[in-house]
């Protein structure tokens, strides 16, 4: 499980424990690599 939060007009993704796990420009960008990032951890 993940969490998308806007902060100051950019997309900050976070894991299940509350830790950052990198930014984005948009959330169809965090999206995006969000699907690589577990793709890489599987």
């Amino acid at each position: 499980m993940y969490s998308i939060r806007y902060i100051q007009g950019h997309v900050q993704v976070y894991d299940n424990r509350g830790n950052f796990l990198f930014s984005a420009d948009s959330e169809r960008e965090a999206r995006e690599e969000l699907r690589d990032y577990a793709e890489s951890a599987a």
